[in-house]
């Protein structure tokens, strides 16, 4: 089990101002974060470009050196040791191989340094390359390989050396959409018979969704949400997670009330019901901006009024239709300035909803996320 407690890091930097220099200390990459990862999970770390997803893996690698904090594998600090000295091996982005090398060569690099005896360092090399599938290819040089042959390499040289975790950082961002998708059901395979911890950094959603057993949102060094995917998706916790963590429709409105389990909003002249979330729902009369999100595949579209009851339910016209292969998303305006995207994979339906159309747009409470005092 590998536990982060209390984790910060700042970066400093040098400012010239005339003839003095002084020293800056930039923004929190990374700021009193906490985590624990089971043993054995897959854990992704999900979240756009500059959030810190990166930085906190270097530093569990032991790449780069904490501000504060601890960081504990089964109950002992390791925030003290050197990279080399701690059990884990990191997966770039870019595989790094040494193009005048072989592929055997390439993974057998760090156990010569080891000074390994040659015939343990042969059946391991040979073990990791077997693992993913690239045995056969082990007397090519690096630069007849494939973007996807490439990080199998770069990954079995990872797994050569036994790690009790597998760092990822982005590792088949740099693959074609059909190559990483084929990688990832491969990962995912790898992992589950290893039966290793793998800690992932991402910032493709549907990545971390399809990968992981659980996932950790990063916002501005903070962890905004850990969950499993499911939960993830169907329950966000946050504004941010809610809008980061895959589409959603969003309704403005005036806030009203909260009501035992639900809370009403005001959108023109309808009032409608939402499942209230945010911290900001515990002293609502000083917000009266709400925003309700709903996913788009959970907004149903007809065109007579049929909703069923303790629905809601708003009238709007089809702007829009993008084909999506096996969807469509329908654009529809409710409102002034109001357009909400809905999913449908209806056939039937899809062809009576032209441009022009006036549809029922009707959606669950349940489904409606209602965070309060936010801005459009």
């Amino acid at each position: 089990m590998l536990e982060i407690i209390n984790l910060s890091k700042s970066f400093h930097t040098t400012s010239n101002s005339g003839s003095t220099k002084s020293d800056l200390v930039l923004p929190m990459a990374v700021e009193s974060l906490s985590l624990t990862i089971r043993e054995g999970e897959f854990f992704s770390l999900l979240g756009p470009s500059g959030c810190g997803k990166t930085t906190l893996l270097r530093m569990i690698a032991g790449l780069e050196q904490i501000t504060s904090g601890e960081i504990r594998l089964n109950g002992q600090r390791i925030d003290q040791l050197a990279a080399q000295n701690r059990p884990f091996n990191m997966v770039f982005q870019k595989y790094a191989l040494f193009p005048h090398l072989t592929v055997f060569e390439n993974v057998a690099f760090g156990l010569k340094l080891k000074k390994m005896n040659p015939a343990e360092l042969k059946e391991r090399v040979e073990e990791s390359l077997a693992l993913v599938n690239m045995l056969s290819f082990r007397d090519r040089l690096p630069e007849t390989l494939s973007g996807g042959q490439s990080q199998r390499v770069a990954i079995a040289r990872a797994l050569v050396n036994r790690p009790q975790i597998l760092l990822l950082d982005e590792p088949l961002s740099a693959l074609d959409l059909k190559l990483r998708e084929h990688m990832q059901t491969e990962l995912k395979e790898l992992q589950r018979k290893l039966g290793l911890t793998f800690i992932y950094v991402t910032h493709d959603q549907e990545e971390a969704l399809a990968l992981s057993d659980r996932i950790g949102v990063m916002n501005n060094g903070r962890l905004e949400q850990v969950s499993e995917p499911k939960d993830l998706y169907d329950e966000p916790t946050t504004l941010f997670t809610a809008q980061f963590v895959g589409p959603m429709s969003a309704i403005h409105g005036e806030f009203l009330e909260v009501d035992g389990n639900l809370a009403t909003f005001r959108f023109g002249d309808v009032v409608l019901k939402a499942r209230p979330k945010g911290e900001e729902m515990a002293s609502p009369q000083n917000a009266k901006r709400a925003l309700a999100l709903i996913r788009p595949e959970r907004l149903k579209l007809a065109q007579t009024e049929t909703a069923p009851l303790h629905h809601n339910q708003l009238t709007g016209k089809v702007t829009q239709k993008i084909f999506r292969g096996t969807q469509t998303e329908v654009i529809v305006e409710i409102g002034n300035d109001c357009l909400i995207k809905a999913i449908i994979t209806d056939d039937e339906l899809d062809d009576q909803l032209t441009v022009g159309t006036e549809v029922f747009v009707t959606f669950d409470p349940k489904d409606t996320h209602l965070f309060v005092g936010h801005r459009p």
